[in-house]
């Protein structure tokens, strides 16, 4: 299902210019990890429920977090093969300063 490929999505470090750009932020940590802090309005689905919950997500662009930015790079890659248009938030949130 995630297999890892070159990266055909943008890498960004700014989510508040992204947001501000009309994208929408996909968080794909466990719900465990979202206690600690998320973003502003995101969208908040664990990475392995990505493929069974795809009508949840905006037909807008969507920034994908995570903690350390690894496992968003696995899902913006796999929605970009499914036609979405992603980026992948680089370094995660532990690069934005939240704990996560």
């Amino acid at each position: 299902m995630f297999r890892r490929q070159a990266p055909s999505f943008e890498q960004t470090t700014d989510w508040e210019a992204w947001k501000a750009d009309g994208g929408a932020i996909l968080d794909v940590r466990e719900p465990h990890e979202w206690a600690m802090g998320t973003l502003p309005e995101s969208i908040r689905i664990s990475m392995g429920e990505i493929p069974n919950r795809l009508e949840e997500l905006p037909e807008e662009k969507i920034l994908v977090v995570c903690r350390s930015g690894n496992r968003s790079m696995t899902v913006a890659n796999w929605l970009s093969r499914q036609g979405y248009e992603v980026a992948n938030l680089t370094g995660g949130l532990v690069r934005q300063g939240m704990k996560a």
